[in-house]
């Protein structure tokens, strides 16, 4: 007999009403090395909006396709290959969700369990499914591409936002200065309460002047650019020479001149990568981070913010909030 689940379609690709709560056949395991997962809680991600709009990378026809790359929840089976891992463990992760395999705003799961690791036991669900993506993105972003230093200065652009506000914290505990850019006094004070050392209000004067003021006109050794085209082009004149400018976005056509004057390392940042291209070889790498900031979090030195927890049939609401921009910190679906 087919089991059947709640899950929410993306039926098209558009605006947030092609998302639609339905019925579906739940997912059962079909190769010895994956894990079944009645999935608890799925964090929200501007990727998923963007994959919504662009109708997923792997276009597919008639498009029918769960959306949700963050998951947390308990394993209730297993494959025959399946070491390290039982039925009745609670585990997070960041998997699926692109258009080729099925995401997490679902009842249940089936993945590949070398892509997943035992959840913190401090947090909830909720907090467990918020992290994953963010901390793995901006792990790459700091440390991996960055080449972040202990008493090196790294500029963070939003900072409340989901990859800011965890990369604020990392950059802390690898002992860097931060400075961070924000949109409001609200923003600002989550960024204050998460370690940043300076923050700057952007909308009022920009922040070129502020960084270049803060290191003595220096610039900062790392710039982690996680808003787009026209802050990547700015964050040129507030980087040290032979400094690092690091985008999580597409920054678009621009001049290098100057980026070539002051010798940068330009780099990017996308953690899909391994998962969109089926490089298996990142598997490692991805479940490492993940248990090293589970330390972090068990020991009270990493959190994340939830601004909203909405449930499943809530989707909706939780893309509409992302496109807004206002949000701080991370949008979960409880399920």
């Amino acid at each position: 007999m087919v089991r059947i689940m709640k899950a929410i379609l993306m039926t098209n690709k558009g605006s947030s009403d092609v998302l639609q709560l339905a019925e579906i056949p739940e997912p059962e395991i079909t190769r010895p090395e994956e894990v079944k997962i009645k999935i608890k809680a799925a964090g929200v991600n501007p990727i998923d909006t963007k994959v919504r709009r662009n109708g997923g990378f792997y276009q597919q026809q008639p498009l029918y396709t769960v959306l949700g790359c963050d998951g947390a929840g308990e394993i209730v089976s297993v494959g025959d290959n399946v070491t390290g891992y039982k039925v009745g463990d609670e585990v997070w992760f960041c998997n699926g969700g692109l258009g080729k395999e099925l995401g997490n705003y679902a009842e249940y799961t089936v993945i590949d369990s070398r892509w997943i690791a035992l959840k913190p036991k401090s947090i909830r669900f909720i907090e467990a499914a918020a992290m994953p993506l963010v901390l793995i993105t901006a792990w790459g972003a700091l440390f991996e591409k960055g080449n972040l230093q202990t008493g090196q200065t790294v500029l963070i652009h939003g900072g409340a936002g989901g990859v800011g506000h965890v990369a604020i914290q990392l950059a802390k505990l690898k002992g860097a200065k931060v400075i961070t850019t924000v949109s409001s006094k609200e923003k600002a004070e989550l960024a204050r309460s998460l370690g940043a050392d300076h923050i700057i209000i952007y909308s009022e004067n920009g922040f070129i002047d502020e960084v270049n003021h803060l290191t003595k006109g220096c610039g900062a050794d790392l710039v982690i650019d996680t808003v787009g085209p026209d802050v990547f082009k700015d964050s040129i004149a507030a980087t040290a020479y032979f400094g690092r400018l690091i985008t999580l976005l597409d920054p678009g056509e621009l001049l290098f001149a100057e980026a070539r004057m002051r010798n940068l390392l330009i780099g990017f940042e996308l953690m899909l990568t391994p998962i969109l291209k089926s490089l298996d070889k990142a598997r490692d790498k991805h479940v490492a981070i993940l248990e090293q900031c589970a330390q972090w979090v068990e020991e009270g030195k990493l959190n994340v913010h939830i601004s909203d927890v909405l449930s499943l049939q809530d989707a909706v609401i939780a893309h509409d909030k992302i496109e807004q921009g206002h949000t701080m910190g991370k949008i979960v679906l409880e399920i």
